[in-house]
């Protein structure tokens, strides 16, 4: 296989409505720490790094930081716009990434405002096309608390096929409990 660094991968994707872009413009931490300000509750009960809200600073360097990983070809996170606002929508990225099967695994939140449209919906289709036809991945996870129910109707909607769960398998987000864990997969 080809060394991953020598991938062309583009810095962003379209869809019908939205566009994804790879998060390296100056700023961005201020448009994503707004989000997850606006979206503190709804982040809180599924995500580790939404236990307090981050400073302006703290997003931007972890934007940073993605970027570096999407130039190194170790994972691929994608901003959501909306294509005719430039509205921010949320955050998906392609990680846990295994170049040698190859395979990787979705994680994506979105701003609690857009929800109930498709939106994520479409980005998740969008992150799977491209791992599985651009990158030729053999397989693309998603994995979800098992009482996530809308991660899971997404993943049900776009045909990932439900492995298992592995039960008492994983902390909650806030580390109170022990939860168990959805597997969704779709393979090439």
């Amino acid at each position: 296989m080809t060394n991953p660094i020598l991938l062309d991968i583009p810095s962003q994707l379209e869809t019908e409505r939205l566009l994804l872009r790879a998060p390296h413009r100056t700023g961005d931490g201020n448009i994503v720490n707004q989000a997850i300000r606006a979206s503190f509750n709804e982040l809180k009960a599924w995500l580790p790094f939404a236990q307090k809200l981050p400073a302006v600073e703290e997003t931007e360097i972890n934007l940073r930081n993605a970027y570096i990983n999407f130039l190194k070809r170790e994972s691929f996170r994608f901003l959501i716009f909306h294509r005719k606002t430039n509205v921010f929508i949320g955050t998906i990225s392609l990680q846990g990434i295994h170049w040698g099967i190859p395979k990787g695994e979705i994680g994506y939140w979105i701003n609690s405002k857009f929800g109930g449209n498709g939106y994520m919906t479409e980005a998740v289709k969008a992150v799977t096309d491209f791992g599985l036809e651009q990158l030729e991945f053999k397989r693309v996870e998603i994995r979800c608390e098992s009482t996530n129910l809308k991660s899971r109707a997404i993943s049900e909607k776009l045909g990932y096929e439900l492995e298992g769960i592995l039960r008492k398998e994983d902390l909650s987000a806030d580390g109170s409990r022990v939860t168990d864990t959805c597997i969704y997969s779709i393979i090439s």
